[in-house]
């Protein structure tokens, strides 16, 4: 069990989310969108939202900015926060355009807004579940792509709050954050994209 546990930080790890969000999109979207297409954006997530964070992660480490890649301290999470809200702009100005992909981008957009209101608590010395942030973000997003598609996904929703449960069972079982955290983390991922969704639905 606490093998299973300890998967989910690591399956879920917040760098990865945002491609989940882009890879789950082209998989249920009922729209046609050229192969090649999908694969140069897929690509470019990947690049920006996973491969460039870690290698900042290892320069600021390597600084001594940080201890690990799991940002456990308050002020260690104030320079990542700052890389992904820069690296989230990149994404939203270069990747996505709100006319041709307009649920990615306002994904993204959500994604911004939910790493500065993680940044500004973090100013306040007070930090907040980033797992649970995301996959609580992710969550919505789909809520929203089956109100927008008119397409039943209950069993993507289903499983992703069984997955929402899981990230913070394991976030409690390692002791990496108390049930506030999570609750905020929850609450900061999800509403954002909650908020935005009116612009594309």
């Amino acid at each position: 069990m606490n093998y299973f546990l300890k998967s989910a930080s690591y399956i879920f790890h917040p760098l990865l989310l945002p491609l989940f969000g882009v890879l789950l999109y082209y998989q249920i979207s009922p729209r046609f969108i050229e192969p090649e297409i999908i694969k140069a954006k897929s690509y470019a997530i990947l690049i920006v939202t996973i491969l460039i964070p870690l290698v900042t992660f290892f320069l600021l480490k390597n600084l001594g900015a940080i201890n690990s890649i799991y940002l456990r301290g308050v002020k260690e999470r104030k320079f990542p926060l700052m890389i992904q809200t820069l690296l989230m702009l990149v994404v939203i100005k270069m990747i996505f355009s709100s006319y041709q992909s307009p649920e990615l981008y306002f994904f993204f957009v959500g994604i911004l807004f939910s790493t500065i209101t993680a940044l500004l608590l973090v100013i306040f010395n007070f930090k907040i579940s980033l797992h649970q942030m995301g996959i609580a973000g992710l969550t919505m997003f789909i809520i929203a792509l089956s109100v927008h598609f008119g397409k039943n996904y209950l069993t993507e929703i289903a499983f992703l709050f069984f997955c929402n449960g899981w990230v913070a069972s394991s976030r409690l079982q390692s002791k990496a954050h108390s049930v506030l955290e999570l609750v905020m983390g929850f609450f900061i991922g999800f509403i954002p994209q909650l908020i935005v969704s009116p612009f594309w639905l």
